[in-house]
């Protein structure tokens, strides 16, 4: 039996609207959040739960409307874990923008928000985007992948894959020192 909503003290709910006017936004699909048949998560051996933290690589794609085309952006970052929290920065030379996340670890399922504050000099001119991101961690603790949700120059709403690749689970001076650089990325 199913009880309309208003019966249990919600006002009536209307047919959803897009707050994009139903033809904007975007949606990035991309090879990123794929999994390749030869990685399944039963073939390495799993880890217990976390940690998490470590030099990673963040990378994710997003639609420019202003330019009519898709791109890729890298990151190095540290990932820290303190208990069901992860915060990941961006190391400075990795990009010429800055990264950021909040994150919240739930069992295989993390959950949380982005920023980025673009390059100044670039494109966006020092623009500050935002918006939520929820991924999945493979079993070995080794690599996140998902989705991001954030808004365009429109406030049109746009998503995308994004995905963070273990590098060394040290966050030594020492091998921040040696991540602190752009990424070389094949894609």
């Amino acid at each position: 039996m199913r009880l309309p909503i208003e019966t249990l003290g919600f006002g009536a709910v209307s047919t959803g609207r897009s707050l994009s006017g139903g033809n904007s936004g975007h949606e990035v699909d991309s090879s990123i959040g794929a999994v390749p048949a030869e990685r399944h998560p039963g073939d390495a051996t799993p880890q217990a739960a976390g940690p998490f933290s470590g030099v990673w690589l963040s990378t994710y794609e997003f639609y420019s409307s202003g330019r009519d085309k898709t791109f890729t952006s890298s990151h190095y970052v540290v990932l820290l874990q303190h208990g069901d929290r992860l915060t990941v920065r961006s190391l400075p030379n990795s990009a010429p923008s800055v990264m950021q996340m909040d994150l919240t670890v739930d069992g295989h399922i993390v959950t949380g928000t982005w920023s980025e504050n673009t390059a100044p000099k670039g494109y966006y001119k020092g623009a500050k985007y935002h918006g939520a991101i929820q991924m999945l961690s493979e079993l070995t603790h080794t690599r996140l992948a998902g989705k991001w949700l954030g808004y365009g120059k429109n406030f049109e709403i746009n998503s995308g894959p994004w995905e963070l690749v273990l590098q060394d689970r040290s966050t030594s001076k020492a091998t921040i020192e040696v991540f602190d650089r752009p990424p070389q990325v094949d894609r």
